[in-house]
């Protein structure tokens, strides 16, 4: 397994820290703590007294981006997982305050994720408010502030980690890009049928009846 390096190169100014973030507007970093010391303890702390979600990348925290109809979306999505997983007791489905250390000093907090009983600690549901899981399935729900950059780098670290499927979910466009590798991928279209080979064999999801939740 390959780590990620969580040490910052040398940075002079604040364009060159949201370009490493991935090119995210200013008003999601957070400066205090200053960049490059912020800690996971930092992360706890603010959800716990701001109800506020942050991740932490390179020592900074990143305010995480959603919004109402994001939100919406990916209950439907948890919805569908949960139907499909529950009964057959594949492991658990986690929502978009789920906070996940993917590798040292290195929180994320997908969306969605699907994590099976092989992949958490012990095979049971994690006590912690941030605990080592990496998830079969990590899906991100895209809103206004999130960037092409940020979100190739959000994919590279869930690939790097051992996240098996990844899903990127367009509102606007109405497409789910599904990517089963770093360099490998497809787009569905609102008419497709999702489905989370070779993840979980036998889930599907209309597209169609996704998307209608925004018109619903």
């Amino acid at each position: 397994m390959t780590i990620a390096t969580v040490a910052p190169p040398d940075l002079e100014t604040l364009a060159d820290l949201l370009h490493q973030l991935g090119d995210i507007p200013p008003q999601r970093v957070r400066l205090r703590p200053p960049p490059g010391t912020a800690t996971e303890q930092d992360v706890i702390d603010i959800e716990q007294r701001e109800n506020r979600l942050f991740e932490l990348v390179d020592g900074v925290l990143v305010e995480k981006g959603m919004g109402y109809r994001e939100s919406l979306l990916a209950c439907a999505i948890i919805e569908a997982l949960r139907a499909f997983v529950r009964p057959r007791n594949l492991g658990i489905v986690t929502g978009e305050a789920g906070m996940m250390r993917l590798f040292p000093g290195l929180v994320r907090i997908p969306d969605v994720a699907f994590a099976s009983w092989q992949r958490l600690p012990d095979g049971r549901v994690p006590v912690e408010p941030i605990p080592s899981v990496v998830p079969d399935i990590a899906v991100e729900v895209l809103s206004q502030s999130n960037t092409p950059a940020e979100m190739a780098r959000k994919r590279r670290e869930y690939f790097q980690a051992g996240v098996r499927l990844v899903w990127l979910v367009d509102l606007d466009a109405r497409t789910v890009t599904v990517f089963t590798g770093l360099d490998t991928s497809s787009v569905l279209h609102e008419n497709h049928i999702l489905n989370a080979d070779p993840v979980l064999p036998g889930f599907s999801l209309s597209l169609t009846d996704l998307f209608a939740e925004l018109s619903s």
